[in-house]
């Protein structure tokens, strides 16, 4: 199935760039460079995915999202520039599926494009990907790699892309503790510059996803100048 991506920018060296590369990898791609036009364009014609930009003219990133939000279900990535770190928080607070920073990985954008989508075809019902990803369990908690999905005493937990990643990564091991840089390369891939604040701000807001599922979540661990852990039971 061929998977159309919105792209949505007012940057048109990033529009003619990714496009070529999305487009490379098998998908159909249609260009916006302004909020106004592509909800125009998105609502008329749906799409799979939407990836967009935060600042932008006529309507921004976060207007284009908010009205998409009354209108489709759409998983939307957010582009954002370094300092945008508020934007971001309220960007995934109204609905946004994940969030990469500017300047990013064409690499890095095209898989969490996948896993989206991916996790868009479970949710209505469609089979799942065959893969060698094995379910995680570590007591309460159930990660499913194959399928991005997560779930806490049996509550499903929504998770963005990179959130799932990291808590991946800590659950992996219990007891282990992960440095920044390794929860950066788990969650972005190696060579990839990502402020070390991102991981915090990450780990942030996964307890709190938890913790509204349950008071007293508190499997995540800071181990102040070293990094974190995950203190579930090993399987």
């Amino acid at each position: 199935m061929v998977r159309t991506i919105a792209l949505v920018d007012d940057d048109r060296n990033i529009l003619t760039s990714v496009s070529m590369a999305l487009e490379a990898e098998g998908f159909r791609v249609r260009v916006y460079t302004d909020g106004a036009s592509a909800l125009a364009g998105i609502v008329a014609d749906p799409v799979d995915l939407a990836v967009l930009d935060i600042k932008m003219p006529r309507m921004d990133g976060m207007e284009l999202l908010q009205k998409l939000r009354q209108k489709s279900a759409v998983p939307v990535i957010f582009l954002t520039s370094k300092d945008d770190e508020v934007d971001e928080l309220l960007g995934l607070r109204m609905g946004a599926d994940d969030y990469i920073k500017k300047p990013f990985s064409q690499r890095l954008l095209i898989e969490r494009i996948r896993a989206l989508t991916r996790r868009s075809d479970l949710k209505a019902g469609l089979s799942a990907p065959s893969g060698t990803d094995k379910t995680i369990t570590r007591g309460d908690l159930v990660l499913d790699p194959a399928r991005h999905m997560c779930s806490w005493k049996g509550q499903q937990a929504d998770l963005t892309v990179t959130e799932f990643l990291i808590l991946a990564a800590l659950a992996q091991r219990p007891g282990h503790v992960k440095n920044r840089d390794q929860l950066i390369d788990a969650a972005y891939g190696e060579n990839i510059y990502v402020d070390d604040r991102t991981i915090d701000s990450h780990i942030k807001r996964l307890r709190k996803k938890f913790r509204e599922l349950d008071d007293d979540f508190s499997q995540i661990e800071t181990l102040y100048g070293v990094g974190y852990r995950y203190k579930g039971v090993p399987e």
